[in-house]
C-alpha cells in the first residue's frame, strides 16, 4: 500500500513538472512573477499599435527601435553583464552563515571534543567507552578574502569590460536595425511610385485606345492600331497589378520590421529624402568608421578582455589567503547558553603547489581565446573596410544613375509629345507611338529605382561609418529613453 501510495504522488509529481516547465505556462508565470517581483526589471514592450496618419521616416525609425525583439535581446545581454559585474564585486565582502548541526554516536573523540566545546567534560570520565551520546550545535561563520593574486580584481574588470561589449553589441544592432528600416521605407515608396507610374501607363493607353477607337468608327484608324493599343493596355493591366502586390509585400515587410502585424495598413508621408553628414570621400569616411563603428570597438574590448583572462590564469599560481571567524554554542539537549559560547578566528593560506598540469593548460586555453579575438580584430577591421567601400561605390553608382535617368526622363516625355502630334497628324504609326509610351514608362520607372537606389546607398554609408549607432543615442537623449 504504502508503495502504491508513493508510486502516485511520484506520477503527480512527474505530471506537474511538466506542466511546469510548458512554454506558455512558462511565459504566462515569468510575466506574472516579474511584475510583482521589484528585483526583475524588464522594460514594458511599448503596445504595437498602427499610427493614425501617414508615417514619417523618423517615426518608421523610432517605432523600429522601441519594439524590435532584436534590440530587447541585446538589452537583455546588457543587464546580465550588469549582473555579472555584480557578482564579481560580491567577492570583496566577507561571506556570513548560519548554521545548525544535530551529532549523536559512540566515536571517543567526537565525545570528547563535542563534551569540551560544551564545556560540561565530567571529572571522571572513561574516554575509551563513552557511550552513547548526542549533541545540538548552532552557530556563524564568516569568510573574507584577503589575497588572491588579483584574481577577483581582474574578474571584475573582465566584467566592466564586458558591460562595454554588450552595449556596444546594442549600438551595433541599432546601427544595422536603422539601415534596414530606411531601406524598407524606401522599398515600400518606391513601389508605391512604381504603381502610379504603372497607373498612370493604363490611364494614357486608356485615352488613346478612346481616341482611336472614335478614328477607327469614323473610318480614320485601323483595325490593326486598335489592336495595337488593346494589346498594350493589357500589358499595362498587368503590369499595374505586379506593381500593386510588389507594394503590399514591401508594406508587410516594413511592419514587420516595426513590429507590427504584417497585415496592417500602414500609409507612408510623401517622397522622404534623408541628408546626413557624411563624408563625401571614402578614405575620409574610413577613418571615421574606424574611429566610431561599435562593431569595432567591440571586437578591441573584447581583445582586451581576452588579455584579462590571460593575466588571471597566469595569477592561478600565486597563493590564496583568507581570515575566517566562527562562533557557536553546543549542549546535548539544545539547552543553549552565551556563557558556554565559542569562537574561532584563523588567518588561512592555500597554495597549490601541483594540479596536474591544469594551470599551464588554462593558459594556453586563454593565450588561443586572445589569439582568436586578434585574428578577429583583423577579419572585423576587413569586414568593416569592404562594407564602407562597397557603400560609397553604390552612392556614386546610383548618383550618376540619378543624374542619366532624369535626363532621360525629360527626352522621354517630349519624345513622347512629339509623337503623339505626328501620330495624330497621320505622319507616324501606331507603333511608334507605343514604343514611345513604353519608353517614358521604363525611363520613369528607372529614374525613380535611380532616386530610391541612391538614398539606400546613403543608408548603407552611414551603416558603414556608425553613424546610425550615434542617431539613435541622440534620440535617446532628446527622448529621455
Amino acid at each position: 500500500m504504502v508503495i502504491l501510495c508513493a508510486a502516485i504522488l511520484f506520477s503527480l509529481y512527474g505530471c506537474a513538472e511538466r506542466e511546469r516547465y510548458a512554454y506558455e505556462r512558462v511565459k504566462t508565470t515569468y510575466k506574472a512573477e516579474a511584475a510583482l517581483s521589484p528585483a526583475v526589471e524588464i522594460p514594458p514592450t511599448p503596445p504595437l499599435r498602427v499610427p493614425g496618419e501617414p508615417l514619417s521616416l523618423h517615426q518608421a525609425i523610432v517605432m523600429g527601435i522601441q519594439g524590435n525583439p532584436d534590440v530587447e535581446m541585446a538589452l537583455a545581454r546588457i543587464r546580465q553583464a550588469q549582473a555579472m559585474i555584480d557578482e564579481a564585486t560580491a567577492s570583496f565582502w566577507p561571506v556570513i552563515s548560519a548554521y545548525g548541526e544535530y551529532l549523536q554516536g559512540n566515536a571517543p573523540s567526537s565525545y570528547l571534543f563535542k563534551t569540551i566545546d560544551q564545556r560540561m567534560l565530567p571529572p571522571m570520565v572513561d574516554f575509551n567507552n563513552p557511550g552513547w551520546f548526542e549533541n545540538y550545535e548552532v552557530g556563524l561563520q564568516a569568510r573574507i578574502n584577503l589575497f588572491n593574486g588579483g584574481r577577483d580584481l581582474l574578474r571584475r574588470k573582465m566584467a566592466e569590460t564586458g558591460l562595454q561589449i554588450q552595449e556596444l553589441d546594442r549600438r551595433s544592432v541599432e546601427n544595422g536595425l536603422v539601415e534596414s528600416v530606411i531601406h524598407a521605407y524606401f522599398q515600400a515608396l518606391a513601389a508605391r511610385d512604381y504603381l502610379e507610374i504603372a497607373a498612370q501607363s493604363v490611364e494614357t493607353v486608356e485615352e488613346q485606345k478612346r481616341v482611336v477607337e472614335v478614328r477607327y468608327r469614323g473610318g480614320g484608324a485601323l483595325r490593326s492600331d486598335l489592336l495595337s493599343l488593346e494589346v498594350r493596355l493589357a500589358q499595362a493591366k498587368e503590369e499595374m497589378v505586379r506593381a500593386r502586390n510588389n507594394r503590399d509585400l514591401s508594406l508587410a515587410a516594413l511592419a514587420i520590421l516595426l513590429s507590427l502585424d504584417p497585415d496592417s495598413q500602414l500609409r507612408l508621408r510623401g517622397e522622404a529624402s534623408i541628408h546626413p553628414d557624411f563624408p563625401k570621400e571614402y578614405a575620409s569616411g574610413l577613418n571615421r568608421a574606424l574611429a566610431t563603428r561599435p562593431e569595432l570597438k567591440k571586437v578591441r574590448q573584447q581583445v582586451v578582455q581576452s588579455y584579462m583572462a590571460l593575466d588571471m590564469a597566469r595569477a592561478e599560481v600565486l597563493p590564496k589567503l583568507d581570515a575566517q571567524y566562527k562562533a557557536y554554542m553546543d549542549d546535548e539537549s539544545a539547552d543553549f547558553s552565551t556563557s558556554r559560547d565559542n569562537w574561532i578566528a584563523a588567518v588561512v593560506l592555500n597554495w597549490d603547489i601541483f594540479t596536474g598540469l591544469s594551470t599551464p593548460a588554462k593558459v594556453s586555453r586563454a593565450r588561443s581565446v586572445l589569439d582568436e579575438m586578434i585574428a578577429l580584430d583583423r577579419k572585423t577591421t576587413q569586414s568593416v573596410q569592404l562594407e564602407l567601400k562597397s557603400a560609397y561605390l553604390k552612392l556614386a553608382e546610383a548618383g550618376a544613375r540619378l543624374e542619366v535617368t532624369r535626363a532621360s526622363v525629360a527626352q522621354a516625355e517630349e519624345s513622347l509629345s512629339l509623337v503623339k502630334k505626328e501620330y495624330e497628324g497621320g505622319s507616324a504609326d501606331i507603333t511608334r507611338y507605343l514604343e514611345a509610351e513604353l519608353a517614358l514608362h521604363r525611363a520613369s520607372i528607372l529614374a525613380k529605382a535611380a532616386y530610391y537606389d541612391r538614398q539606400r546607398a546613403l543608408a548603407s554609408v552611414g551603416r558603414g561609418i556608425g553613424y546610425w549607432a550615434n542617431y539613435v543615442e541622440e534620440m535617446r537623449k532628446i527622448d529621455g529613453k
